[in-house]
C-alpha cells in the first residue's frame, strides 16, 4: 500500500503553519513571524478551497451518475 502524497503535503504544510504561529506568539524577532492579518487571509483561503473542493466533487459525482 502506497502512502498518499497529498496527505504528506497537507501534514507538512500544517506543521509549518503551527511552527510559524508558535514563533509569532513567542515574539521571537528572528522568527519571521506572520501577522494576524496573514493568518486570517490563510484561513479564508483554506475555507474557500475546501468549499470549492466540496462543490466540484458533488458536481463530478452528479455528472458521473449520468454516464451510462
Amino acid at each position: 500500500m502506497n502512502p498518499d502524497p497529498l496527505l504528506f503535503a497537507a501534514i507538512f504544510l500544517f506543521s509549518r503553519a503551527r511552527q510559524r504561529v508558535r514563533a509569532a506568539l513567542r515574539g521571537d524577532p528572528e522568527s519571521g513571524a506572520i501577522s494576524l492579518e496573514w493568518i486570517a487571509i490563510a484561513g479564508i483561503l483554506v475555507a474557500a478551497a475546501t468549499a470549492a473542493g466540496v462543490f466540484f466533487l458533488a458536481k463530478l459525482k452528479s455528472w458521473e451518475a449520468k454516464i451510462p
